[in-house]
């Protein structure tokens, strides 16, 4: 019964890729418009191209080295293999894949929506989340594709085979943690890249917008994607390379970490079932496959009937719907694979358990978005009271939002500690990670929602350098507010997931580094807990200040083609868009390498240096204080743009009229300009950096395990039997724990 599962679980992956490509060739054979519009794309999609291209060569050389590393490593320890370097590179290639998969498709799907955008809305938002769901199919099927696959062979390597340990076959704990290490490689590969794209991307495209926004909308006064703006291409180019291509890497990593934090607490269940022991290791698995199956009956429904329907309404539609069927199937799922009853670490629950965990994951999830959508729309309070403040200057508009992004945190975390609570009531240890699982299950349809919104804002873009009508902008500019409000959800979701993930993550490297708990009473404990609640100030301190030095060189650079170029302003002269498209490209590779150092090195040198149970400390420090950063970061710089953008139909501040190019959105203007490195470079970095050090943490706690120094290796691992002698389906075989 389980190879049916094993097999029919990469499948469903590769139904997602194929249905990925119809939508691909859709798009694709849209109309592209004019000259003018075609030639702006293409400096576009060759700029998006160069910068992947050179952030490409960088990773590699990082991912042979870490691979040579991991391969040494995994020689030492008779729990790990040196085949772990193997899983590494193929997460980081399919993490960059994942991300051209975007990239590709936003920068042909852009001119494409903006053609549409001339006839209606109903037909730009329509190729616009097509776009959109390419991407979200992407980066889901190859997750579940890769993992699984990866599973499958190494299961049968590992497992089925039963590899020898000094001659004697090892069963029960051992091979199944080989297993597990390798799918660990793979998740390690997948957000290490994702890291490094997203950080790079981040500031890549913040430097581009802020420089953009300071000289051409507050100095010069003319429009945001003004041609005459010489940032604008290099902008224009951020939104793939950040939003896109860092977005997708981002969330294929999270959605791999999500899953094997599941298996490796699944591992350790004893379960008298159908499936020879695997299905609490192969249940998070068949829901993110199914979740792919639902989330293509999800995109069917979004649709609008004419320019008066309401795009987050058809947005919303697809989304709940997909969600629902999704915790539906999974109740039947779950009642027909997990046995009544099972135990993980002395706590026993049912699969009736199970099922509320997930269910309490969906509504976490769902919650955690009308929370985030609240904080960051246009009309609601918190967007309102930096729109009112923005009426006596740039200060006070500063002020309310970061006043509204640190009370964005009071609901969400209430949230999550309550989820926290009773998924672990509910299934325990396990039941935190499923529910995670859940949550992330339709993971295609919350990208592709994402993954509409820089396409939008690439086709006003275009519109504005093409000098369309206004209604064509207003069209896109339709669909590039509700694009902000679904990025700022979206990272809400992640970090909702990344918190539940990295707790479960923390549960198994618990486990791997043999201790019991981790005492803050002692004070080296205490220390390490600090130190971790440290890391993401200065993680976030390194990436705002590189998008600060970044935009600095980029004002400088406008300032100076503006002055030394004359005819720019009567459109008489072209500026010179390669020289702030190199600026971009040059800061974003140059910075992006020490925050993701941090992220590696840090775990590595305090688990050798002081030992497991500090690591452990560290991690809780970096997992509290990095969701709270993360949140307060994301919602605020959602808060400040939806403010910005609601003085272009009009604002009333103290009973006056407001509009684009007065004092107060100048000062919005100023706003944005902050909260852009928050959203967009650090706050979505945070959900990578907390799951990236609880990996790397996973992967070396065999090799810091407190009873490694004093303990043969066969009482290393708890539970673990040598047996010479293996019945490998029998249902005594401890290989089913």
């Amino acid at each position: 019964m389980e190879s049916t599962i094993l097999f029919l679980i990469p499948a469903l992956g590769f139904l997602g890729l194929v249905v990925m490509a119809v939508q691909s060739a859709w798009v694709t054979k849209q109309p592209t418009g004019e000259d003018k519009m075609v030639e702006l794309a293409t400096y576009i999609a060759e700029g998006a191209m160069a910068f992947l291209k050179a952030e490409w060569k960088i990773l590699t050389y990082f991912a042979i080295v870490a691979a040579i590393i991991l391969g040494w490593s995994g020689t030492l320890v008779e729990t790990s293999s040196p085949i772990i370097a193997v899983s590494f590179l193929i997460g980081a290639v399919f993490s960059a894949t994942a991300g051209y998969f975007g990239m590709n498709i936003a920068t042909k799907a852009n001119v494409r929506t903006t053609q549409a955008a001339r006839t209606s809305l109903k037909d730009a938002l329509k190729v616009a989340f097509t776009g959109g769901t390419v991407m979200g199919l992407g980066v889901a099927g190859l997750a579940v594709l890769g993992l699984s696959a990866l599973f499958i062979i190494f299961y049968y390597l590992y497992v089925q085979g039963v590899a020898p340990v000094n001659g004697v076959a090892a069963v029960n704990g051992i091979p199944m943690e080989k297993a597990i290490e390798v799918l660990a490689g793979f998740s390690l590969g997948a957000e290490s890249i994702a890291l490094f794209a997203r950080v790079g991307g981040g500031i890549y495209t913040k430097a581009a917008d802020v420089g953009a926004d300071l000289v051409g909308k507050v100095e010069a006064g003319i429009p945001e994607d003004d041609v005459r703006n010489p940032a604008t291409i290099a902008d224009n180019v951020g939104d793939n390379v950040g939003d896109v291509a860092g977005m997708g890497a981002d969330l294929f990593g999270s959605y791999v970490a999500t899953i094997l934090a599941t298996m490796v607490l699944g591992r350790e269940i004893i379960v008298n079932d159908n499936f020879n022991g695997l299905s609490p290791i192969l249940l998070p698995m068949l829901i993110a496959g199914l979740g792919i199956v639902f989330s293509i009956i999800g995109f069917t429904l979004v649709r609008i009937k004419d320019d008066k329907g309401n795009v987050q309404k058809a947005l919303n539609i697809g989304n709940w719907t997909s969600i629902i069927i999704t915790t539906i199937a999974c109740y039947f799922i779950v009642m027909w694979m997990m046995p009544a009853k099972m135990s993980l670490r002395g706590t026993e629950f049912t699969n009736t358990g199970i099922f509320l965990a997930i269910l309490v994951g969906s509504i976490v999830g769902a919650l955690m978005s009308i929370v985030t959508e609240y904080y960051t729309s246009m009309g609601k309070r918190p967007v309102n009271s930096i729109i009112q403040q923005s009426g006596t200057g740039a200060a006070t508009n500063i002020i309310g939002g970061l006043s509204v992004g640190m009370e964005s945190t009071l609901v969400p975390t209430l949230i999550l500690a309550s989820g926290i609570y009773l998924s672990h009531e509910f299934a325990g240890l396990y039941g935190v990670a499923i529910a995670a699982a859940g949550m992330m299950a339709t993971t295609a349809m919350q990208l592709a929602i994402d993954a509409f919104g820089p396409i939008a804002d690439n086709a006003g873009g275009i519109a504005e350098m093409s000098q369309l009508p206004k209604e064509v902008r207003g069209r896109t500019d339709i669909l590039d507010a509700v694009g902000n409000t679904t990025a700022a959800t979206g990272k809400g979701f992640a970090i909702a997931s990344a918190a539940l993930t990295a707790l479960a993550l923390f549960a198994a490297y618990v486990g791997l580094a043999g201790i019991d708990s981790i005492d803050i009473y002692k004070a080296d404990v205490l220390a390490g807990l600090f130190v971790g609640g440290m890391i993401p100030f200065i993680f976030s301190s390194l990436a705002i200040a590189a998008v600060g030095r970044a935009a600095m060189a980029m004002v400088t650079e406008v300032r100076r083609q503006f002055k030394e170029i004359p005819g720019i302003m009567e459109y008489k002269a072209k500026p010179e868009y390669d020289k702030c498209v190199a600026i971009s490209t040059k800061a974003s590779l140059r910075e992006m390498m020490l925050p993701g150092a941090i992220a590696l090195i840090t775990p590595v040198i305090i688990g050798f240096t002081f030992g497991p149970e500090v690591l452990g400390g560290l991690l809780a420090g970096v997992t509290v204080s990095g969701v709270l950063m993360g949140m307060f970061q994301n919602n605020a710089g959602g808060a400040w743009d939806n403010a910005k953008k609601s003085f272009e139909a009009g604002v009333e501040i103290n009973g006056e009229m407001q509009y684009k190019g007065s004092e107060a959105h100048k000062a919005s203007v100023t706003g944005d300009t902050v909260g852009d490195p928050f959203k967009d470079t650090s706050g979505p970095s945070m959900n990578i950096l907390i799951k990236l050090m609880s990996i790397v943490a996973l992967i070396i706690a065999p090799h810091i395990n407190a009873n490694r120094a004093n303990k043969p290796h066969a009482e290393l691992t708890p539970n673990v039997v040598i047996e010479q002698t293996v019945a490998v389906n029998s249902i005594d075989n401890p290989l089913q724990r």
